[in-house]
């Protein structure tokens, strides 16, 4: 693994060569600062054709940022710090994480219970008053 490959988790690291970089001038307030320097940064990784990404957590992280990809790329941008380096490291980051929550494992299943014959007859009371409370509510029989 080299210094610049991005690790998400357990046999998934990302090589440097397929992260794909694009810096712009960033909106929003800065003064002179924000209309000369590129600190914008766009960080692009294709999970549908990468060979580095697994099979398996291919088709999870698909199936999971399926609103976020165009053509199978997913693009995180990160404008948020002065200065392009800080903006860089925010990008990778932020491109781990989702990468991680979009190839976790999914959870157990819930094993479905029954209700105890206590908490039943519980409810059933529950009701029975607030059905008597109810009924003291309406107008007196003559």
């Amino acid at each position: 693994m080299a210094e610049d490959d991005l690790h998400v988790r357990g046999p998934l690291v990302l090589p440097a060569g397929e992260l794909h970089w694009r810096f712009s001038r960033a909106s929003g307030p800065g003064g002179q600062g924000v209309n000369t320097t590129d600190s914008r940064v766009e960080l692009s990784f294709d999970v549908a054709r990468s060979p580095s990404v697994p099979e398996s957590l291919r088709e999870r992280a698909l199936a999971r940022l399926g609103g976020r990809l165009v053509d199978g790329v997913l693009t995180i941008t990160a404008s948020e710090f002065r200065s392009q380096l800080r903006n860089r490291d925010a990008a990778r980051e932020r491109l781990a994480e989702t990468l991680r929550g979009a190839t976790a494992p999914d959870p157990p299943k819930r094993r479905p219970t029954r209700p105890t014959k206590g908490s039943t007859r519980r409810r059933l009371d529950a009701k029975t008053r607030r059905g008597q409370i109810k009924r003291l509510r309406g107008r007196p029989d003559d």
